[in-house]
């Protein structure tokens, strides 16, 4: 398609759209609001206002078109295919959004008489209910915010279970090279040195090194199953066993559940801790930046250390426990978070297990496995699988596929965004060189499956036949072209200062 230019910069449908400050035109506006009366008393301590507050003035219409430009220029689930691997970017089914907005859930206030929000607290014990059910552990911390914040809880929890034993010497958490990032800032928060485990050549962990490394300091291990290169830890009983021998805690990361809820109960591995993305497995928007929770359920040995609030059932209801003293053998490090949880998501995900029921669970994970191998089998031949053997939820492949062409992992990707696609997760793990890992989640169809591999062949042939110029072009189609990424994330640019063409 030639790159045709336009006086007006507009392709088409595609309008240019101008930044909402550049659109201004001072006294527009569109709302007429009365004169606020005047006001003697100084409620601000002398820190009025003296100058505009320098929003954007706007008619309606302008506006409304400017939003919804901006929101045509958006790729999201509700458009096309997003295969992008260790976020789990799944469709959202929109009666769980819709439950989400009854009135009684959305007018409530956390500051509300215990005995007025009975039923809210039914939906937090309900969802802990089913979390705790599905994982096999005793106990369960609703409140932390997300994922990061949950791996924080469960290691909070894990360090003031050994101070209260006398081991407060363990210091040490065991986290695999191949992990989250996440994963070892989270330890190094709570105060933990963090010691790095090797990866053997077929993607797991070395669980020799992991043994050599285990000792009287260690506080806990940090191991993601399945794990970041989309593979099941099949030593992972083995794992377990030595952890516990050696008198530490199995911590598991939740981020990759989505490919084994129903199919297995991670008690039965041995593990002690692992918060649950809810905003990843559990029908929540993820994508576009939207709320998350991470409920981090914990083993018996931890369970007296679980933050507060959490909620207990008693002669008259149920009861939100805020302070140590009003549950007996409760032993909690402290709160997490204000309040009492991310409430909007768990009624999503509420909405979604009560809708699918366990056997509805275990075939959404059944398929997560099955499209992701699927995807394998489709490219292996002409992309380099990373490692032998079939996949979880996620294939991941490196880019020796394109030695030798000029073609990086970052010029394949962009070509995808002129074919229509969201690129896949690139560079990352980082013990795969160029790695391209693909997410293709539960929810898409054959046909979707099978249109993505046709053109990530053609492309792959496209590469090696030496169009390496086309994709450092690439992308063409959108509304703005390749940026300097680097130079972006060096130098921001986050304010808008007027006749500076958005620099400043």
């Amino acid at each position: 398609m030639p790159d045709i230019q336009t006086v007006s910069g507009n392709r088409g449908l595609a309008i240019e759209e101008k930044l909402i400050f550049e659109q201004s035109s001072p006294g527009r506006i569109g709302v007429d609001l009365p004169e606020p009366p005047p006001v003697d008393l100084d409620r601000l301590g002398g820190l009025a206002r003296k100058s505009p507050i320098g929003l954007p003035d706007l008619s309606e219409p302008q506006m409304v078109r400017h939003y919804t430009r901006l929101s045509q220029k958006n790729y999201g689930i509700d458009t096309g295919f997003y295969p992008l691997g260790s976020c789990t970017m799944k469709h959202n089914p929109r009666l769980s959004e819709k439950v989400a907005r009854l009135p009684g859930l959305t007018d409530l206030h956390p500051f509300q008489p215990q005995s007025t929000v009975q039923g809210a607290l039914e939906v937090i014990d309900t969802l802990a209910f089913w979390l705790k059910g599905l994982t096999g552990m005793p106990a369960i911390a609703m409140s932390p915010a997300a994922g990061a914040h949950g791996e924080w809880c469960g290691l909070m929890a894990i360090r003031a279970c050994h101070e209260d034993r006398g081991q407060g010497h363990r210091r040490r958490v065991l986290v695999p090279e191949s992990a989250h990032g996440t994963n070892p800032a989270s330890a190094a928060m709570c105060g933990f040195t963090v010691d790095p485990v090797p990866a053997t050549a077929d993607g797991r962990v070395d669980v020799a090194a992991l043994k050599a490394k285990l000792g009287d300091d260690v506080a806990c291990i940090m191991v993601t199953n399945p794990n970041t290169c989309g593979l099941f830890e099949t030593d992972i009983l083995e794992i377990a066993g030595a952890t516990h021998a050696a008198g530490a805690f199995f911590y598991c990361d939740g981020a990759n559940y989505n490919a084994i809820v129903g199919r297995v109960k991670i008690a039965d591995l041995g593990v002690d801790c692992m918060h649950i993305n809810l905003h990843k497995t559990f029908s929540t928007p993820h994508g576009g930046g939207g709320p998350g929770a991470g409920p981090t359920v914990l083993s018996a040995e931890l369970a007296p250390y679980a933050p507060l609030p959490f909620v207990v059932h008693d002669g008259d209801g149920l009861r939100l426990v805020e302070h140590a003293e009003q549950q007996a053998g409760a032993k909690p490090f402290g709160r997490v978070k204000g309040y009492h949880g991310q409430f909007g998501v768990f009624i999503r995900a509420l909405a979604y297990i009560l809708s699918m029921g366990a056997d509805g669970m275990r075939q959404a994970s059944t398929d997560a496995v099955l499209n992701a191998n699927y995807l394998l089998a489709g490219l292996k031949d002409v992309l380099t699988a990373s490692f032998d053997g079939p996949c979880m939820h996620e294939c991941l492949f490196d880019d020796r596929f394109l030695k030798d062409t000029g073609v990086t992992t970052l010029d394949f990707a962009k070509m995808l965004i002129d074919e229509g696609f969201h690129p896949m997760t690139m560079y990352f793990p980082l013990v795969v060189h160029g790695a391209l890992l693909m997410e293709p989640t539960e929810t898409e169809s054959r046909e979707t499956l099978d249109g993505f591999i046709a053109v990530v062949r053609a492309l792959a042939a496209k590469a090696k036949a030496g169009a390496a110029d086309e994709f450092k072009a690439a992308p063409r189609l959108t509304p703005r072209r390749r940026l300097d990424e680097t130079l972006a994330a060096r130098t921001p640019v986050l304010r808008w200062k007027a006749g500076s063409n958005g620099a400043g």
